[in-house]
């Protein structure tokens, strides 16, 4: 090879950019959970719903159901009955992500959910597959 191409490839080389992230683009905020009593609070329960592009009441039935407990929201915070560790939270964020917002295609978070006819779709803005979903 010549000294010139060798030049040039070394310096288009240093005009890379250093990769400063992890490749992750999507990534939840940290659960932030609190005990009252009989009740845990998730403080920035809107916060997650938001960054997943979900209606927080449909990620709270998801909550509820798998916790088998009583929710409600209040404001931007969501009510639990009873004590439940944030880690358990996390594991159920995570297979709520897997199962509701994750394209099962090509692996993105870029999706909504559409309602037709008693069916409910995963439709990526991605990629543009739809996916059938269970709720």
């Amino acid at each position: 090879m010549s000294d010139e191409y060798m030049k040039l490839l070394d310096s288009a080389i240093e005009k890379i950019p250093v990769k400063t992230s992890s490749g992750e683009r999507f990534e939840l905020p940290a659960i932030q959970g609190i005990r009252m009593g009989s009740r845990t609070i998730i403080q920035n329960f809107k916060e997650i719903a938001d960054r997943m592009n979900r209606d927080p009441l449909h990620l709270l039935k998801f909550l509820s159901k798998e916790l088998a407990t009583a929710a409600t929201t209040d404001g931007t915070r969501a009510i639990l009955k009873g004590v439940f560790k944030v880690e358990s939270m996390k594991r159920l964020l995570d297979i709520y992500t897997q199962r509701f917002v994750v394209c099962p295609v090509c692996k993105r978070p870029d999706t909504k959910m559409d309602r037709q006819e008693g069916y409910t779709f995963l439709v990526c803005e991605a990629c543009g597959a739809r996916s059938p979903v269970t709720t």
